[in-house]
């Protein structure tokens, strides 16, 4: 499952949008994986992507041992598909956790930011054409860690389980 999410080294290496929004960033986790539909037709599932939105996208095995109500959409929602710089999306770190919108370019990228106590983030989601399919290349930047080595291993472990899961879950749903 590793191999699912393990980004190239040229992907690990690229600069990415975002990138400057925590520019000393003391912890970097990029994963990728490819998904068989092309960018405009996987767009506004991550537009969608949230909680209290359409939620985190999970395979089926997984989704069918969570409460129907914490499940992610199946379908796309209108009324989850406009999104803008400045918007506020709840996340699911903590009660009063959120991320905000800090860049879009439609069919292209998405970059979140965010801060946790004392820790600055900044979360892009960069789709790629890819043949007939597309690329999704995720970058999340930590600024401000204190305990370096927790937040690459528990904090690396937390971040490719749940982008493993979103890789199985939007492949199923594009």
């Amino acid at each position: 499952m590793r191999r699912v999410t393990r980004p190239s080294a040229a992907e690990r290496a690229a600069t990415l949008p975002g990138d400057e929004l925590v520019a000393s960033a003391d912890v970097v986790m990029d994963r990728a994986f490819s998904l068989p539909a092309p960018p405009d037709e996987v767009w506004p599932w991550l537009v969608q992507l949230g909680k209290r939105r359409a939620g985190w996208y999970l395979p089926h095995w997984f989704e069918r041992l969570v409460p129907p109500s914490r499940r992610g959409l199946r379908h796309l929602e209108p009324a989850h598909l406009s999104l803008a710089v400045g918007d506020v999306i709840p996340d699911w770190g903590g009660r009063d956790e959120t991320f905000t919108v800090a860049e879009l370019v439609p069919g292209h990228h998405l970059v979140h930011t965010s801060t946790r106590g004392h820790v600055h983030l900044s979360w892009c989601l960069l789709l790629t054409p890819e043949g007939a399919g597309s690329r999704l290349h995720l970058r999340l930047r930590l600024g401000g860690v204190r305990r370096r080595w927790l937040a690459e291993h528990a904090g690396g472990l937390v971040d490719w389980a749940t982008v493993a899961g979103l890789a199985a879950g939007l492949r199923e749903r594009v």
